[in-house]
């Protein structure tokens, strides 16, 4: 039997057909689950539309500005109307300033500070907010997040931090939601070649890097976020809540 045979999810953050978001919305369709995307402005649009109608032309697909409350509270509402209920909410959206991202953290504005938790770490505590009235059965709600949320890299700078407040976020909504048996938990991906890895400088050699130097030799691989996903949405992760799931082929447990 499928494993999400019956579940209605959502899911924010697919940009293209490389995003992790996309994977996992992928792993989670195959197991049974229906599903409503949103997409972010219209540049991103067509690219999700496209994407999303592999699953069916009556897929919901809805705008979402993840810093607008009136943004929000329209796609709950429309899930609400469409849906009844939901049961799994993937939160893979982050951003911060370009600028943010190069030279020195020490010299981060307020403004790209301000900015990078907005989206990247608020976010996910308006959507669950927004969310947990619906998982009137439980649910899961799944952040994605990187490693470094705990250890310096190079150029991530004020993203890290913001991965940091993200975690810490999913901590503090696993204990407010679980009397409600929603759980919430954070994938911690390795360097994956999506749009918004391209954007920090060196990628390329960090890809190398992690190949190089975690205990499997080689970078994850979609698939494998997908499946982490899948099970995290899953039954058999019940007692599993307030985690930060590594899934970054051992590279985490290294220390040098």
């Amino acid at each position: 039997m499928s494993q999400l045979a019956g579940k209605l999810g959502i899911v924010f953050g697919v940009a293209n057909k490389r995003s992790i978001a996309w994977a996992i919305a992928q792993a989670w369709h195959k197991q049974g689950a229906q599903l409503a995307f949103t997409y972010q402005g219209e540049r991103l649009k067509e690219n999700v539309e496209e994407l999303v109608g592999t699953f069916g032309s009556d897929t919901l697909l809805m705008p979402c500005d993840v810093t607008n409350d009136d943004d929000i509270a329209s796609v709950f509402k429309t899930v609400g109307e469409k849906f009844g209920k939901l049961h799994l909410l993937l939160h893979s959206v982050a951003f911060a300033p370009k600028e943010a991202l190069e030279g020195e953290f020490v010299n981060t504005s307020r403004e790209a500070f301000r900015i990078a938790h907005d989206v990247s770490a608020y976010s996910l505590v308006a959507l669950s907010r927004g969310a947990a009235p619906l998982m009137t059965d439980g649910g899961s709600i799944i952040a994605m997040s990187y490693y470094g949320a705990e250890k310096v890299v190079p150029h991530y700078n004020v993203m890290g931090v913001a991965k940091a407040a993200l975690e810490a976020s999913t901590r503090y909504l696993a204990y407010d939601l679980g009397p409600k048996k929603i759980r919430v938990n954070c994938i911690s991906a390795g360097p994956m070649n999506t749009l918004a890895a391209r954007g920090i400088a060196g990628f390329t050699d960090m890809m190398k890097h992690y190949a190089a130097h975690a205990p499997l030799k080689r970078n994850v691989l979609p698939e494998e976020l997908g499946a982490t996903g899948t099970f995290l949405a899953s039954d058999g992760a019940a007692a599993i809540t307030g985690q930060v799931i590594f899934v970054d082929s051992g590279y985490q447990i290294m220390g040098m």
